[in-house]
């Protein structure tokens, strides 16, 4: 700095900056574990063509396709295998591919044979488990996302805290509320195995409006990348396009199932 009536000033000290270290975010492999339990069969409130009932089922499916797509537009090189989920997990597609002509047949073939009564993650971590070291020793992440339609069964596991190896995002939808039913019961065991498994910022969505298009924003929201997360409580998209003013007067509805902090 110019010296000013004989005398020197300071030399201000830099401020201090923040600065963040690129990093490359590794492709991912994602496993999709879909509910094959007979509430799977459960009615949306819309109709496919020709009046025929659209289920959960086929809006899961409609869903991930949606996703799938979206995915590889992002990225070509993230790959994708499925599950179904009775009783315990159990493979559909074993193979991991990019390939959307592969894609689409796997998830389409999804069908539902017969009540499951309980459900078991064990088996499904077990899998997860091994597929993420071989994902990994191709500088890889594995992502499991649980698309699951349970109202009165909540899901068990049994599985060590310490081994967290993939990330757990979950896709819950179900019934209102009532005497044969426990979303709340169901939704809680699903925040608790999410959080026991997951090596990344896992998220956790649910519905009980039987509305595609929520089951569509939900999934929309789960391209976000696993290493590229904020916790799911600083989560603010997708903006509603009400007006605040509205949405502030709008009645609570009494028989949603409260999304517990993650």
């Amino acid at each position: 700095m110019e010296a000013m009536d004989g005398q020197c000033s300071a030399q201000q000290p830099p401020a201090s900056t923040y600065t963040l270290e690129p990093i490359r975010l590794a492709s991912e492999d994602i496993l999709f574990c879909i509910d094959v339990d007979n509430e799977s069969l459960v009615e949306m409130k819309v109709s496919a063509a020709g009046g025929r009932p659209y289920t959960r089922l086929d809006s899961i499916k409609q869903a991930i396709l949606l996703f799938v797509n979206a995915k590889l537009t992002i990225n070509p090189d993230h790959r994708f295998a499925f599950v179904g989920l009775g009783k315990s997990a159990f493979w559909v597609r074993k193979e991991f591919t990019s390939d959307i002509d592969s894609v689409v047949p796997a998830c389409r073939g999804i069908a539902v044979d017969s009540p499951c009564g309980h459900a078991d993650l064990t088996q499904l971590f077990r899998v997860a488990a091994h597929e993420a070291k071989k994902s990994r020793a191709q500088n890889r992440i594995l992502r499991v996302v649980l698309l699951y339609c349970r109202s009165s069964t909540p899901p068990q596991h049994q599985w060590p805290a310490t081994q967290k190896l993939f990330t757990l995002d979950v896709v819950y939808l179900h019934d209102k509320p009532g005497p044969d039913n426990c979303p709340q019961k169901v939704y809680d065991a699903l925040v608790e195995a999410l959080e026991h498994v997951s090596e990344y910022e896992g998220y956790i969505f649910e519905s009980g409006q039987g509305l595609t298009r929520v089951l569509f924003r939900h999934m929309c929201t789960l391209l976000s990348h696993p290493q590229q997360r904020c916790v799911q409580d600083d989560l603010d998209i997708p903006k509603s396009l009400a007006k605040k003013s509205a949405a502030d007067s709008a009645p609570a509805d009494e028989n949603a199932v409260v999304v517990s902090s993650q």
